[in-house]
């Protein structure tokens, strides 16, 4: 089945950031059902059913992977893929947003000391940039050296829905960045690569050598997980998704503005920064108030 996913992924005219997206949907469905699997409906409602835990917008893509595959291999029961779909899919309500808060900022506050070699330096200054910017990992990931505007100390990013928008580095994520690429001078002559046009978070493994590659989202991941174990936090208590959770959650709390917080997380609706309203609400002070007077 490998090959078959590696031919369809080849055929997708989408961003790199979809494929990557639809690549892992395609992982935990081999996963789930097997590589020698036959694609027919029961296997594709196991798939469905593993999907579970999995949130709402992460089963949409999954599902969407699968299905497009599928069609692709000119396999399965269209009609009873579309009504195990319906039958086993998820509604979503409104959630709130929820995440260890605690893990997050023994995580920062690690990697705010970090020192020493470039990917202590890169992972240092890439933590600092998502929580300070609000970045998702892969736009975090997609920025060139060219994109800073160091004395603005802003960069305009094509972020989701391929929507251009303006996203401002605070004094200690620029300072991360600065450090970082003045150690990285040394490798940075090596490439062809025009400066401006270099990714500004690199590959640093054996295998990068001694040429600028730009790290994927996956990449990163594995090292920031890595650096969760050196602070002594559970990879499991954080998510890659919770480092912007912490930056939506700490503007609210700044200023209690919504619609500030939603143009600084870029978010396309207000309901979705709406989220965020139970952090620091005026029933927690109600409440304090209330009982715990002394």
């Amino acid at each position: 089945m490998e090959k078959e996913i590696n031919r369809f992924l080849d055929t997708l005219s989408r961003s790199p950031k979809t494929v990557f997206a639809y690549r892992n949907g395609l992982s935990q469905f081999v996963k789930t059902v097997g590589k020698d699997a036959e694609l027919n409906t029961e296997t594709y409602i196991k798939f469905l059913i593993s999907l579970k835990q999995k949130s709402p917008s992460t089963q949409r893509v999954y599902r969407t992977a699968v299905l497009k595959f599928y069609a692709f291999c000119k396999a399965g029961n269209w009609a009873e893929l579309q009504e195990a779909t319906q039958h086993y899919t998820r509604k979503p309500g409104k959630r709130i947003v929820n995440f260890n808060r605690e893990a997050v900022e023994k995580v920062i506050a690690h990697c705010e000391s970090l020192n020493g070699d470039l990917a202590a330096l890169r992972d240092r200054a890439f933590v600092l940039t998502l929580v300070d910017t609000g970045l998702r990992i892969s736009e975090a990931c997609s920025l060139k050296r060219g994109d800073i505007n160091w004395l603005e100390q802003r960069a305009i990013i094509i972020g989701k829905g391929d929507k251009q928008a303006v996203v401002r580095f605070s004094n200690r994520s620029i300072q991360g960045l600065k450090d970082y690429l003045h150690a990285r001078a040394g490798v940075d002559p090596n490439s062809r690569i025009p400066l401006a046009s270099q990714p500004l978070f690199a590959r640093h493994d054996i295998r990068a050598s001694k040429k600028i590659r730009p790290i994927t989202p996956g990449g990163m991941w594995k090292a920031i997980k890595e650096r969760m174990t050196e602070a002594g936090v559970d990879r499991h208590t954080v998510r890659i998704h919770d480092f912007r959770h912490y930056f939506v959650t700490m503007t609210y709390l700044a200023k209690g503005n919504l619609k500030l917080s939603q143009e600084l997380a870029r978010h396309e609706s207000i309901s979705t920064t709406n989220r965020y309203a139970h952090f620091g609400s005026e029933a927690d002070v109600a409440y304090d108030e209330i009982f715990n007077k002394g």
